[in-house]
């Protein structure tokens, strides 16, 4: 829509046809045209130019928008409508109006601005008497999408639900001092009309200073910060749909813009002038914020399924109408620091920022005779003692690890979308399964010093603390969230010619039993060493066939979660969780943790009615599928601690495709040994800076002239020497060992008893988004990764995890580089599709995608134009004869997945299973009546002497009835046989002769 168009009347009817309206009504997003057929056809604009073709020309009518006001007063504006045709469509310039069809997404990456439109000012002035809606009454959705408005001395910024229809506004002033933030949040409820009309006015009041002007559209807040100065603010500028969970979308932070709160003119502070501001501005820069990092509007991604579903039930048991989105789990928040300081100022905190988390988000679709099966892995990575590999080990003196990591897995079935049972019956949907892990560093005081040039450092036990410390506090917040029993995995190294993992080892047992004489007997924690690196290289383990019983082990101590009631017997609580660590708590804690998850999810598809057992085996569709997802999961945890991707995959502890993964894995390792040397540091720093470990203090050292960090990690010691100190004995508490509880009643109680389903629960309008023009192609959920996307043959494809990175294309010098090559640039970015993995490959028939190398493709042509088959001969010329092999073992692998028959050999096959049918019978000695030219000419080639020695002597009849005669048990060997022909090798092989001949050159 034009902001400024005038309308254009239009001429009274010729025809007597009573006279109407000619306006069309927007109501509920929905046009509806009141001019009346014969209107209609007297309906032109005052001012018509032909054309020179003489086409139609567009009608331009004016447009009353009903917003939902509680006055009868409407915002008049114009629309351009293209005139009817019977012509083909020429593809137009596409409406404002209409949905957008650009992108491969359902919604755009950016988000849409505000739309404003000048109105009259007398349409303010009459509209003072209308009754606003207050922030907190029924029906108030969740903002999804901001605009950013600046003045000289103000921002505003406008946030709107995700229909459009209603709008709030956030005043921040950019003229307060330095270190100040000064926000003015405004609780009233406006209607896009009534929002029009404020921006309206402040544009008008600020006119002689430049009026109010759009500074950028914003997906959300994620909080404020500042350095040496004044602050700034953190928004969200692209997202990307990641999962879908009861109907809410889960975003990934695809790109974030830092804004300054302070005036460009007038301003004392400087960035460009403040050396120590930009150089946290450049450290903050370090952290990819647009990798690994998501939100959700509407769901608690802070906690887990269990969790959200039980603090649902007890409020609607309890009548509390609280929201449960502003109770989130601050373990996992990591814009925790920049929403410190919105907390403070702002009465409604979460309704404006957006808490983040960092860690892994993955969805995909199981789809089991029509029946489909929603995938989804969630890690959470916590923002306590967070940091790099070897700079963060072990655990603090608050009893927080390193490396700590929650993995969820969600198993759904989608015969409805929602939480919610039929009846209704809220958040009781039987199809909702989740089991959760957990991983973590060894919570004792350990360190390694990578200062050396040594890609293994020693490790060194810093304190010896008898009482374990540490480990007492870590395992008492083990039990807050998940309740008991702890099931905890240790595959740390158990025998080294120089010890270093087996030190942990055996004071990590030392902890384990001394907290467990404390715990009742059916709450101990229960500990399993093994040393997984070593069963690895070994012949006589079975790797997997261990993890495998240990899996079902935990299953059966633990169990899993399945939403439901009481009544059905459907309901089911997981209690306890299994810890599981290795050194790194990377690569053979990852292989643990997806036998686990693959049990697992035996167990929740057989909960659901899907198999019949709990066991899935390996190499099937299902298993595959979630291979992928957890070997992405594994890798994106491994790049946030350790810097590179994982180096011992399950292909290589199931000791599968071991000629390419050995070299993949020494590629990794030196990655890892790179980042740890040369660029930990840096990274450690951002993460000190952005979590608000270092906050900058006048007189005190810089972050980057720090020595260690060890003092922004651990308590001042000033602080607890003081107060009492915990139990040594009772280290633990008594109402977390219990876990959590269902409540039985889940109908609402009180205050929210005959509320609508809308008042709990807003997934209509994010998922099914009504009013909103949709097609199934760009939708998330027909996107996602599937299994019925292979057997159909589409293509596989996902949204791209990670930050697109550069590759380089090695080319043959022998080989001439088309054009389009020389056009593009040396660095190229893949396309954002993930490609598809080889099982998936396999499958669908497709070949992989060729691998840079410097040899030739196979399906390349030479220089002078030969052909493929010349092509391939030059290869054979090829000195590189171990990458000749490695070739010829890849087509083999493929060709052995992949079997297929030429028509050739199809019609050469036939003709020899069909020869013996068509010879003849030989029933006499006569010449047939019509002979072919071959036998003719075979017959008359025999000579009188080749057939008189075809008949057969005295001997040979003997010797003949000599094999036929077979005593009553042929398999017994007697002393007269030995005589016999038939056993000369027999003899051989008595007298120790070996049965083959070797030929020995000379």
């Amino acid at each position: 829509m034009e902001d400024k168009q005038t309308p254009l009347q239009l001429p009274p009817p010729k025809d007597g046809t009573p006279d109407c309206q000619p306006y069309a009504t927007l109501t509920d997003g929905t046009l509806r045209s009141r001019l009346s057929p014969a209107a209609s056809s007297h309906a032109e604009p005052d001012t018509v130019e032909a054309s020179s073709n003489n086409s139609p020309q567009p009608v331009t009518l004016k447009v009353e928008i009903d917003d939902g006001s509680t006055n009868n007063e409407k915002l008049t504006e114009t629309v351009t409508f293209p005139h009817l045709s019977n012509d083909a469509p020429t593809s137009p310039k596409q409406p404002a109006y209409h949905a957008h069809s650009d992108g491969e997404d359902e919604e755009r990456a950016t988000a849409k601005s505000f739309p404003r439109s000048t109105s009259p000012a007398s349409a303010a002035q009459r509209n003072r008497g209308a009754v606003y809606q207050k922030v907190g009454e029924e029906g108030v959705c969740q903002m999804h999408r901001f605009s950013l408005y600046e003045t000289a001395s103000r921002y505003y910024l406008v946030g709107g639900d995700v229909v459009d229809r209603k709008f709030r506004i956030l005043k921040i002033d950019r003229t307060a001092d330095s270190g100040d933030l000064s926000i003015a949040e405004d609780d009233i409820v406006y209607t896009k009309k009534e929002m029009n009309q404020l921006l309206n006015t402040v544009d008008d009041g600020n006119r002689a200073s430049g009026g109010l002007k759009l500074k950028c559209s914003t997906w959300g807040l994620l909080g404020f910060i500042r350095f040496t100065g004044a602050y700034y603010m953190l928004v969200i500028t692209k997202r990307s749909q990641v999962a879908m969970i009861g109907g809410h979308y889960l975003y990934q932070v695809d790109g974030t813009e830092l804004v300054s709160l302070t005036m460009s003119s007038s301003s004392r502070f400087k960035v460009d002038r403040d050396a120590e501001e930009a150089r946290f501005i450049g450290i903050l820069s370090n952290l990819d914020l647009s990798r690994s990092f998501y939100f959700s509007y509407s769901y608690d991604i802070t906690r887990t399924l269990q969790h959200n579903i039980v603090r649902e039930r007890q409020a609607m048991r309890q009548g509390n109408a609280d929201s449960s989105l502003k109770h989130r789990n601050s373990m996992f928040v990591w814009n925790h620091h920049l929403l410190s300081p919105a907390s403070e100022a702002l009465k409604n905190t979460y309704d404006w920022c957006l808490p983040m988390v960092h860690g892994f988000v993955d969805q995909a679709t199981l789809s089991v005779y029509g029946r489909t099966i929603h995938i989804t892995i969630i890690a959470r990575r916590s923002r306590f003692f967070a940091g790099a590999r070897f700079l963060k080990r072990g655990a603090n003196d608050l009893g927080y690890v390193a490396n700590d990591v929650e993995t969820e897995q969600i198993v759904s079935e989608m015969l409805t979308t929602s939480f919610h049972a039929p009846g209704p019956e809220l958040f009781c949907n039987p199809n909702y399964t989740s089991y959760v892990q957990h991983r973590g560093s060894i919570p004792l005081y350990w360190t390694q010093d990578n200062t050396g040039v040594s890609p293994k450092p020693d490790i060194e036990l810093n304190l010896v603390d008898p009482f374990y410390g540490a480990a007492a506090l870590h395992f008492d917040n083990l039990f807050e969230r998940y309740g008991a029993p702890i099931f905890v995995l240790n595959l740390v190294k158990s025998r080294e010619r120089t010890p270093r993992e087996s030190i942990l080892l055996r004071e990590y047992g030392n902890a384990i039993s001394y907290l467990n004489q404390f715990l009742p007997t059916d709450k101990k924690i229960h500990y399993k060493a093994w040393d997984m690196s070593r069963a690895s290289k070994s012949r006589d383990q079975d790797v997997i066939g261990t993890l495998e019983s240990t899996a079902e082990d935990v299953m059966t101590r633990t169990g899993f979660f399945r939403n439901g009631t009481y009544e059905s017997g459907e309901l089911s609580m997981q209690n306890g969780v299994a810890r599981t660590n290795c050194i790194d708590c990377l690569d053979r804690t990852n292989a643990a943790q997806f036998v686990i998850g693959k049990r697992a999810l035996g167990h929740q598809l057989h909960a659901l009615g899907i198999i019949s057992d709990t066991s899935i085996d390996y190499d099937t569709d299902a298993v595959n599928l979630f291979t992928h997802m957890y070997h992405d999961h594994g890798d994106t945890i491994a790049i946030q601690y350790g810097g590179s991707h994982l180096v011992n995959t399950m292909e290589t502890y199931r000791k599968i495709n071991q000629w390419t993964s050995h070299s993949r894995d020494m590629v990794e390792s030196f990655k890892r040994y790179y980042n740890n040397s040369f660029l930990d540091k840096q990274r450690q720093e951002a993460y000190n800076l952005f979590l608000g470990n270092y906050i900058f203090v006048q007189g005190q050292p810089m972050l980057w002239d720090l020595s260690t960090d060890y003092y922004l990690h651990h308590t001042d010691p000033r602080s607890w020497s003081g107060s009492r100190r915990k139990n040594y004995i009772q280290w633990f508490t008594p109402e977390h060992l219990d876990g959590p509880a269902m409540p039985e009643d889940t109908k609402p109680q009180g205050y929210l008893s005959g509320k609508s389903l809308g008042f709990f629960d807003e997934y209509w309008f994010e998922y099914y988004r009504p009013l909103a023009l949709s097609s199934f192609q760009k939708m998330f959920s027909y996107k996602m990764n599937s299994t019925l996307r292979v057997r159909d043959g589409h293509e596989h494809a996902s949204p791209d995890k990670g930050q697109q990175r550069k590759g380089v294309t090695i080319t043959d010098t022998g080989e001439e580089i088309s054009e389009d090559q020389k056009t593009q640039p040396a660095y190229s970015v893949p396309q954002s599709k993930r490609a598809l993995p080889s099982w998936l490959q396999s499958q669908l028939g497709e070949q992989p995608p060729p691998q840079h190398s410097i040899l030739k493709s196979s399906h390349a042509k030479s220089k002078d134009g030969s052909s493929q088959v010349e092509a391939a001969k030059e290869k054979k010329a090829l000195k590189d004869k171990s990458a000749v092999t490695q070739w010829t073992l890849d087509q083999f692998v493929t060709n052995s997945l992949n079997p297929s028959v030429a028509d050739t050999e199809a019609h050469e096959y036939q003709r020899y299973i069909s020869h013996p049918l068509n010879l003849p019978l030989v029933v006499t000695a006569d010449m047939p009546p019509n002979p072919k030219l071959e036998f003719l000419g075979y017959v008359n080639s025999i000579s009188a002497d080749a057939v008189n020695s075809m008949h057969s002597t005295d001997d040979d009849l003997a010797d003949y009835a000599e094999f036929l005669d077979i005593g009553e048990d042929p398999l017994t060997v007697t002393e007269a046989d030995t005589a016999k022909k038939r056993y000369k090798a027999y003899r051989q092989w008595v007298k120790g002769k070996s049965l083959f001949k070797q030929r020995v050159d000379p």
